[in-house]
């Protein structure tokens, strides 16, 4: 059989041409490519705050409208290494279009981080209520949930406020020791009768100079005995000296704990706690930083970063975050059981707020086969008009005063004591308590008052609605944050620089949701359909509607 061979002809190869890339470079940049979307929304938002972080002297600096893009383009990539933004300013065609071919270095990229971590965050609340003006969120709910978010400090560089306290407290007491050894009238002087003193580095400071002058003024030694007592005048005035830097240094630790009880020394702001991501399972402390965040259909509307490790106390100050924002607070909060408390639930109901924030044991209490303890306190008769309670054996339980107390934030609570008045001798005091004497109850009358309320919101139709939503918001922005986008550890030390790093990630965050938002509906719907209903998001966009004719399928990868 006789087979044909021709002349197999390939296409042109030169690599060396002179002219390889076409004369415009966004012809090979997809019409609906998520990076013409960030092109056009940083194009429309107000950075003229950004000129005066800039020197009318030296050389040009680069456009910050450029560099912004470039930063929120990575960070919408997974890219949050300076580094491998430059490598990719050179590589990528998306980024070489969205640059314009500019070409900054790493330190340059970090050095514009820096310098807008002041305004970095009035650019997400503008991309915010441009989500708003165009119907993406209402801002009218706001779902809360938090997180803990290890910081880049070392985890081995802990500062424990029990250990300085214990350990300052031994060294006050040597120092009064050493005082009594080396001048019996200065310790009396600084030593009352009533309390000991408190001494300070200054105070210790003026003590050594008076001890020294004192040393100086006397004559000098003639025999072996007055060397011998003079040498350890002046060793007891070293290890004094020795003591006063020890003490600056617990002074200084105190200073930088505040109300807390650790932090890094490698990063002052990060406190100590136990993260879920534990890979020995051991509950290993970590330092970190409580993430909160607000979130309206899975877009984040707030963020503020927290030192406590619990939730309870983070709700009034992030309202106010929220407030400050935006001029006004939201209509409704949707909070898990770790915000339910009498101080939270009061915030909300004096400032207008529906809240839907479940308490403790909700859940249990929502079980078919829940059955309350009915020697628990909760379970007792109370008779409002008497202000008494009944015991199961038809006791009355008569009030006998008020417990105060005070939360780490300064609220102060109060709980009626209430007492039975004869135990003794009841069949069923082994099951109602086994304390001596006459059981005593407190209860918290305005706290059950708003548990009431929360209840009654949670179980009704709305209440369902928020509840079953509540799990798909915050929790699925905590899942494609650490999960799809691997950002799970901070990578600056500071407060100000992490939150400087978050605002950017939140900013990307949101704009990526849109782009999913806008390609899901344009997968679904026809092009008319889309011009009717999407003509509010021309503004946005910048772009005309035929880039819409292939549905955006392709995700930033």
């Amino acid at each position: 059989m006789f087979l044909f061979r021709g002349k197999i002809h390939f296409r042109p190869y030169t690599p060396n041409q002179t002219v390889l890339f076409p004369q415009r470079i966004d012809v090979d940049v997809a019409p609906d490519a998520p990076v013409r979307i960030v092109n056009a929304i940083v194009d429309s938002l107000a950075l003229d705050n950004f000129s005066r972080l800039y020197k009318a002297t030296g050389r040009c600096p680069y456009h910050p409208k450029m560099m912004l893009k470039a930063i929120l383009y990575a960070y919408m990539n997974n890219v949050y290494s300076c580094r491998k933004i430059e490598q990719l300013l050179l590589r990528d065609i998306h980024y070489i279009w969205l640059a314009g071919y500019e070409k900054p270095d790493f330190i340059t990229i970090n050095r514009f981080r820096n310098r807008v971590k002041d305004e970095i965050n009035n650019v997400f609340t503008q991309l915010v209520l441009i989500l708003a003006d165009k119907d993406f969120i209402s801002l009218d709910v706001e779902y809360v949930d938090g997180t803990k978010i290890e910081s880049k400090a070392n985890k081995y560089t802990f500062v424990w406020r029990k250990s300085v306290e214990r350990n300052r407290a031994k060294l006050m007491d040597k120092i009064r020791v050493l005082l009594e050894q080396v001048d019996e009238s200065i310790a009396q002087e600084n030593a009352p009768q009533d309390t000991p003193v408190e001494f300070t580095p200054a105070m210790l400071s003026e003590i050594v100079d008076e001890l020294k002058n004192a040393l100086d003024r006397e004559p000098a030694p003639v025999n072996k005995e007055q060397k011998k007592a003079r040498g350890e005048k002046r060793k007891r005035i070293k290890e004094l000296e020795a003591h006063r830097e020890k003490l600056a240094e617990y002074e200084k630790h105190l200073e930088i704990l505040g109300e807390r009880n650790s932090y890094s020394k490698t990063d002052h702001d990060a406190t100590f706690m136990r993260m879920k991501e534990d890979a020995m399972n051991n509950g290993q402390t970590k330092p970190g930083y409580n993430l909160q965040i607000a979130t309206e259909d899975q877009f984040i509307t707030d963020f503020a970063l927290f030192p406590n490790p619990t939730d309870t106390l983070t709700l009034i100050p992030f309202f106010h975050s929220f407030r400050k924002r935006y001029g006004r607070l939201p209509g409704t909060g949707v909070a898990d059981a770790g915000y339910g408390s009498e101080e939270n639930y009061r915030f909300m109901q004096e400032n207008g707020i529906e809240a839907f924030v479940k308490y403790n044991f909700f859940h249990k209490e929502q079980r078919p086969r829940y059955a309350p303890d009915p020697f628990h306190a909760e379970s007792l008769h109370y008779n409002a008009e008497g202000d008494y309670y009944v015991c199961p054996m038809g006791q009355h339980m008569t009030r006998i005063g008020t417990k105060r107390g005070k939360t780490a934030s300064g609220y102060i609570t109060e709980s009626a004591r209430y007492q039975a008045q004869r135990c003794e001798g009841c069949p069923l005091r082994g099951s109602c308590f086994k304390a001596r004497g006459n059981r005593i109850i407190e209860v918290n009358h305005r706290l059950n008052q708003y548990k009431r309320k929360a209840r009654e919101r949670l179980t009704s139709e709305e209440g369902v609605k928020y509840r079953g939503k509540r799990c798909i918001e915050p929790e699925a922005v905590f899942g494609q944050m650490k999960y799809n986008m691997a950002y799970r550890r901070f990578r600056h030390v500071g407060k100000d620089k992490v939150t400087m790093d978050f605002a950017f990630f939140a900013i990307a965050f949101d704009i990526k949701k849109m782009c999913a938002k806008i390609a899901k509906e344009a997968s679904k719907l026809p092009l008319d359909r889309i011009c009717r209903r999407h003509t509010r998001l021309r503004t946005i966009y910048g772009m005309n509607w035929k880039f819409l004719k292939s549905p955006m399928r392709e995700m930033v990868a």
